[in-house]
């Protein structure tokens, strides 16, 4: 249950990443005038920062999973 309960936190920290992006670029975009430009970067930008965060949030679970594996045996 706590390994879905993992999963599940890390699609709402996606999804909240990517919003973040693209709500703040809609805004940038409406005080400077400018229809794509910033929401496409707020887009690029909230992806990059997901992807990074669910990399830094994964790496204790991967290590876990070394961690018994190695414990095991070596055999997954």
């Amino acid at each position: 249950m706590g390994t879905a309960l993992r999963f599940v936190g890390l699609g709402w920290y996606i999804a909240a990443c990517i919003v973040v992006g693209v709500v703040g670029g809609l805004g940038l975009d409406h005080l400077a005038g400018t229809r794509p430009l910033f929401t496409l970067l707020g887009v690029l930008l909230g992806t990059a920062g997901a992807f990074y965060g669910v990399y830094k949030l994964m790496q204790p679970m991967l290590k876990e999973y070394d961690t018994k594996r190695e414990d095991d045996g070596g055999s997954a």
